[in-house]
């Protein structure tokens, strides 16, 4: 049984937008390290037209079988000429170590593949980042390379491994 759904932004989910976006735990991981304001996020639900080829990413909510908000994924860098996208993944802390992670990056994986005729998906993660790296193999991405000085934390730089999945 599905433990969780995937289902577009709504303007209900600006404070966890605004949570997510502004939690500086989460920057290092991300392509982004500044805050952003209510107003800028509104602006970017307001004017997304939750299609990848416009807008070059899509963000969706993961939600439980009680349509509680567990968490979102993303697909970022969308290359309509390569028909690849990168993969972006948070679980609210609550809500982790209970499979959602796994599920959600699956059916962001099924989506991609069957709805988007995406070729395939890759992540940048830290290689420290453990449990990161687990999530991604138990989804069926590979480990490529390893990325050197990739992300910057504000103090030093650490690799990262480039995982990647053919769909």
């Amino acid at each position: 049984m599905k433990k969780i759904r995937l289902r577009a932004i709504e303007p209900e989910d600006l404070e966890l937008l605004y949570k997510i976006e502004n939690d500086v735990r989460l920057w290092n991981v991300g392509a982004t390290n500044v805050p952003y304001s209510r107003y800028t996020l509104h602006d970017y639900i307001a004017n997304s037209a939750d299609d990848i080829y416009a807008d070059k990413q899509l963000r969706m909510i993961v939600e439980d079988r009680e349509d509680k908000t567990v968490g979102i994924v993303d697909l970022m860098n969308f290359s309509p000429q390569h028909l690849r996208a990168e993969t972006g993944i948070v679980i609210l802390d609550a809500e982790r170590r209970k499979g959602y992670a796994t599920e959600a990056l699956n059916a962001l994986c099924d989506y991609a593949s069957r709805v988007l005729h995406l070729h395939q998906l890759y992540g940048v993660v830290g290689k420290d980042n453990q449990a990161a790296l687990a999530l991604y193999e138990k989804a069926g991405f590979a480990r490529q390379e390893t990325l050197k000085e990739w992300l910057f934390d504000g103090k030093k730089y650490t690799d990262a491994v480039l995982m990647q999945r053919f769909l």
